[in-house]
């Protein structure tokens, strides 16, 4: 399930307040921080991005 465009065009990352991409790898749905110095990955649960980053993880 996808987000709506106009909620990725405002959802920003609370760490660095860079615009989010959405990824969809097999079931895992995310939203990938687009900072080059941040780069952080929230999780997307049942349709709702968790924009917190205690919840978010480092890339790998």
């Amino acid at each position: 399930m996808s987000l709506p465009s106009f909620l990725l065009e405002i959802l920003v990352c609370p760490e660095c307040r860079s615009p989010l991409d959405e990824e969809t790898e097999g079931e895992a749905h995310e939203l990938r921080c687009t900072g080059e110095g941040c780069g952080l990955v929230y999780p997307v649960r049942d349709g709702i991005p968790v924009l917190l980053v205690d919840e978010a993880r480092r890339p790998s």
